[in-house]
């Protein structure tokens, strides 16, 4: 709580300075014991081994099914023609090897996974770390008192001339490059996004082929159409949440990996163990020098096996860190390696079987089986970048980088768990368009590679920045991880690069067109707060127009929404000029996400007085984390009612008793409410109500008449009605700006405005009692 001004005490004195300094002493223990509650609550629980084992088996249907899916069609896009050297195949099995463990298993699971934000991942997770650790966003709408909150979690202690120091000036120092890492997050969350539309496509369409083997003579446009129809069912059943669906997916997943270990394990017993040498390196050089070119090339094919690592980390959000890494190490990293294994041993005998080397490996007697588990898992194959696009959709929305669109919390346990109804169908129209364009897997392979060497570069890059400025790792440790994962992430991309024009391009295409659209949304969006912070009214005029501003004061409250969170906004003086009545009780509502996953219940509200009592004008800020929900109910006006009313309470509490700058909750005003529109008065997060209430209880402070009187006239007021006060902004282009600007506002970003949801059912406002604000902002 801050207090910008200070009011003395009466001069009866000493005893009841007394009294109040026991009082003191006793809250400030209450305060300390709440505080404690809250940090023990939200920092990572120790998960307990039934409950672990349930996560890592449900994480099999999620995170692991596109990586798992891959010896459907790693060998085939890696020799499209026959095996003339059976040494070619060892060679290649060797890449695959190494592959999966320098980058899933050590970098992935052991290092990456590290780095997530209280358990949710993805690029946008990153970038919420770096955003507590460095100022770097873009929107400057943050306080002081957000970084007390129990989730912040940010390490302020760094030595001025240390290296994590001088990273830290570079990245604040322009805006130029707070702009590129932005730019560098989207691109990321982009392809991530690419990857969601090219992984159903492939995963589906390498499964139908099967059918193909069984019966040669099927034309392809059968399996196409197969695979269209099972796209669709897969998307249709997105909303039933991820916890249903992994319980659905999950035993199929797992009975998938089973198999293929199992295939795997009987084609080496069967066609000879030989092909185990491979776990030797020398075969990777002995690989290069004999195949030189083309060897170089089929690196695209060898890089699928990685695909669905960069959807892990993404899937964080879903699963527990521990629940990933025991699923990885127990069942997929072994299970892959026998599956990969076998099917090389069966190709060392039969060079000529490269075409779909999965299936026709398979011994007859169980061949339909397998078949039906294989279509099954291809299908869940897809679950896992389906899953990471909305995580990764969701902290994009938290960050003002993506037009509103609506989101589904699946779960009551796992408030990760997320559906986005308007990117499912999205994903699927988008998804079907490339399954039927290119109609054949070694095309979309291509496109699929290119996608997943992109995020995982991205990563490497935004991974360095944690390494330094968040752990503040030793720069030898830096240097290593960051030199190791760009030596192997590079030359998949130059491989990649080979065929760019085979396929390659579609992934570069779709992530150009979403970070269009991204950007442009971000870039309306702050040149609206820009507005809004520029435009903001004085608080010299507010007390210019008297306690009834200047209008009559009719009964009622009105909830004014706004950007700000300090200072009155344009909107409200625009309103003003053009009716002749407000409210009795006006509350600037400010809706606003932090870079936390999260803000807990007890700390979401922060309420301050704006102007002096007599105006009973108030301000609420909500807080929300880019794991939160805006739920659609009537609690958030009951607790925005709530924390107003102890606001009173405490404010007429804090008169009565603060007569020293020493008093535990008594702080300096930030920066950012020195600007004279708040009027210097207390403000109190909802933080301390469990405390306040119990402190309040004791019966030794009494309710002066002042605060009974407040407190009736709010409540009159509220039974009175609530009206929501919403700007209804028009965003246009200035007449003199240039012409890629004025089409990004006046067409792109107008017409994502216009399809997007409204605030109004984004803060669940009933239509009965809406007032929309008209302005133009240009």
């Amino acid at each position: 709580m801050e207090m910008g001004s200070r009011t003395e005490v009466d001069e009866d004195g000493d005893n009841n300075k007394g009294r109040m300094w026991d009082l003191d002493q006793q809250f400030d223990r209450s305060i300390e014991e709440e505080a404690g509650r809250l940090k023990n609550m939200y920092t990572e629980k120790q998960t307990s081994p039934l409950l672990l084992l349930r996560l890592a088996f449900q994480s099999l249907g999620v995170v692991y099914g596109d990586l798992g899916t891959s010896p459907l069609y790693v060998f085939y896009n890696t020799f499209p023609e026959e095996i003339v050297d059976p040494e070619d195949v060892v060679g290649a099995l060797s890449l695959i090897i190494y592959s999966l463990t320098l980058i899933p298993l050590l970098k992935y699971v052991f290092v990456v996974c590290k780095a997530n934000d209280n358990g949710q991942g993805g690029t946008f997770a990153l970038y919420s770390l770096l955003c507590r650790h460095a100022n770097v966003k873009i929107i400057p709408n943050q306080h002081r008192t957000d970084e007390e909150l129990t989730t912040y979690s940010c390490s302020t202690l760094i030595h001025e001339k240390s290296f994590a120091a001088k990273t830290k000036r570079w990245l604040e120092k322009d805006t130029y490059r707070k702009n590129a890492l932005l730019i560098l997050v989207l691109f990321g969350t982009c392809n991530v996004i690419g990857d969601g539309i090219l992984t159903p496509a492939i995963s589906v369409l390498s499964a139908s082929g099967g059918l193909k083997v069984a019966h040669p003579r099927m034309s392809n446009g059968v399996i196409l159409v197969v695979a269209v129809v099972i796209l669709v069912g897969l998307f249709s059943m997105q909303h039933y949440g991820t916890d249903k669906v992994s319980w659905l997916f999950a035993p199929i997943v797992f009975l998938w990996f089973i198999t293929t270990g199992g295939i795997g394990a009987y084609n080496i017993w069967k066609y000879g163990s030989s092909v185990l040498k491979a776990f030797s390196p020398v075969y990777i050089f002995r690989y290069f020098k004999r195949r030189r070119k083309d060897g170089w090339t089929s690196l695209g094919g060898i890089m699928l096996s990685i695909t669905g690592t960069e959807a892990l980390f993404a899937d964080l959000a879903h699963f527990s860190v521990s629940a990933v890494q025991l699923a990885f190490t127990v069942v997929v990293f072994p299970c892959l390696l026998l599956a990969y294994s076998g099917q090389a041993a069966y190709l060392f005998n039969k060079g000529d079987h490269v075409i779909d080397p999965f299936y026709r490996s398979i011994p007859d007697c169980i061949y339909w089986p397998v078949f039906v588990i294989a279509t099954l898992a291809a299908i869940v194959a897809s679950q896992a970048a389906i899953s990471a696009t909305y995580s990764i959709v969701k902290q994009a929305l938290a960050h003002g980088c993506f037009p509103r669109v609506k989101v589904v919390h699946t779960s009551k346990n796992f408030l990760g768990q997320i559906y986005v109804p308007d990117i499912n169908w999205i994903l699927m129209v988008l998804c079907i368009f490339v399954t039927a364009g290119f109609k054949n897997q070694s095309q979309i392979a291509n496109a699929y590679g290119t996608a997943v060497v992109l995020v995982m570069l991205v990563t490497t890059v935004l991974m360095t920045l944690i390494m330094i400025l968040v752990w503040r790792s030793h720069w030898i440790i830096v240097i290593l991880f960051t030199g190791l994962s760009l030596v192997v992430e590079c030359t998949y991309f130059s491989a990649v690069l080979f065929k760019m024009d085979q396929g390659g391009w579609v992934p570069l295409v779709i992530a150009a067109a979403f970070l269009l659209i991204m950007y442009v949304w971000h870039y309306g969006t702050v040149k609206r707060y820009e507005f809004e912070m520029h435009g903001k009214v004085s608080m010299a005029w507010i007390l210019g127009l008297g306690p009834s501003l200047g209008l009559v004061r009719v009964p009622g409250t009105g909830l004014v929404y706004t950007e700000l969170a300090s200072g009155v906004p344009h909107m409200f003086s625009h309103f003003i000029t053009n009716l002749p009545a407000i409210h009795s009780v006006l509350v600037f509502v400010c809706v606003k996400y932090l870079p936390v996953y999260t803000v807990p219940e007890e700390e979401r509200f922060v309420v301050k007085r704006v102007g002096p009592k007599n105006f009973h004008m108030f301000r609420c800020i909500a807080r929300y984390g880019y794991k939160d929900l805006h739920k659609k109910d009537d609690d958030f006006e009951k607790k925005l009612f709530d924390n107003l009313f102890l606001f009173v309470r405490l404010e007429s509490m804090m008169e009565g008793c603060s007569d020293s700058e020493e008093y535990s909750w008594s702080e300096p005003p930030s920066e950012h409410s020195r600007d004279g529109n708040e009027g210097g008065n207390t403000m109190v997060s909802s933080s301390v109500n469990s405390t306040v209430v119990s402190y309040m209880n004791m019966g030794q402070i009494s309710r002066s008449q002042t605060e009974m009187d407040e407190l009736e006239f709010l409540n009159r007021c509220r039974d009175a009605g609530v009206v929501h006060i919403l700007g209804n902004t028009m965003v246009r282009a200035r007449k003199d700006a240039r012409f890629y600007k004025r089409i990004a506002i006046d067409y792109i970003y107008a017409f994502l405005r216009k399809i997007c949801r409204e605030n109004s059912a984004i803060f669940n406002v009933p239509r009965e009692s809406l007032l929309n604000v008209g302005q133009i902002i240009y």
